[in-house]
């Protein structure tokens, strides 16, 4: 299930971000400090030390915002959320097709996290740069991603991707992977499509008795499916 947020921060939020990415100097490495085998070889960028002050004020801006988000939380079903990172490609940078690992080691607490879900937060105005879209490959084919600064796209982690070479400007953006109460993508779209249905028929008044029985079904659902 490959799904748009928009609006994730707003334009406080993400100036915020963006005022501390551009002035982080040093806190920008190579990308391939991060990457496992398979991405060392085809992954040509920088991203911030995840470890680093600018990254941790950085995450605290998008988490924050995350955990307010309903579209989010509706679709992703969060169970943890890794730290976000951030990355940044020039002229001639790329990502080649690649699967994201597994697992991760969370870098605060050790703790490790099952990569259910993959997240690209867009950072960058798209017509400031060429080049630099988030392909994602599914069941039905290719898709060319690239967003409004401030929305974002979530994916199976199990999809391959790439970001095709920048041209012109500088693509930046925030990255990071969720581990889902649900970890199935197919009973994760079918809850977030009970989940909008309720939402439109709560709108419309529709009838109450039906909409109880809809709302308990999506719970039932939510207690036989969920890893708690």
């Amino acid at each position: 299930m490959l799904i748009a947020i928009p609006q994730v921060l707003d334009a406080q939020q993400l100036n915020a971000v963006r005022q501390l990415l551009d002035h982080a100097g040093p806190a920008w490495v190579d990308g391939r400090v991060t990457a496992g085998y398979q991405g060392a070889a085809v992954k040509f960028n920088q991203q911030i030390d995840e470890r680093s002050a600018v990254a941790q004020q950085c995450q605290q801006i998008i988490l924050e915002a995350l955990e307010r988000h309903p579209h989010f939380i509706s679709a992703a079903l969060p169970n943890t959320v890794y730290p976000p990172m951030f990355n940044r490609y020039g002229e001639g940078m790329t990502f080649g097709a690649h699967v994201d690992g597994s697992v991760r080691i969370h870098p605060h607490d050790g703790r490790k996290l099952r990569t259910d879900i993959s997240a690209t937060l867009f950072l960058s105005d798209p017509a400031s740069y060429d080049g630099g879209e988030l392909q994602i490959e599914d069941s039905y084919g290719m898709h060319a991603v690239k967003l409004a600064a401030g929305d974002m796209v979530i994916y199976p982690a199990t999809s391959l991707h790439q970001v095709t070479p920048v041209t012109r400007g500088v693509r930046a953006a925030c990255f990071f992977w969720v581990q889902s109460l649900v970890r199935d993508d197919t009973q994760r779209s079918i809850l977030f499509d009970m989940d909008n249905a309720i939402q439109k028929l709560n709108q419309t008044n529709a009838d109450e008795q039906a909409r109880r029985t809809l709302i308990g079904c999506y719970h039932n659902l939510m207690r036989q499916w969920s890893e708690i």
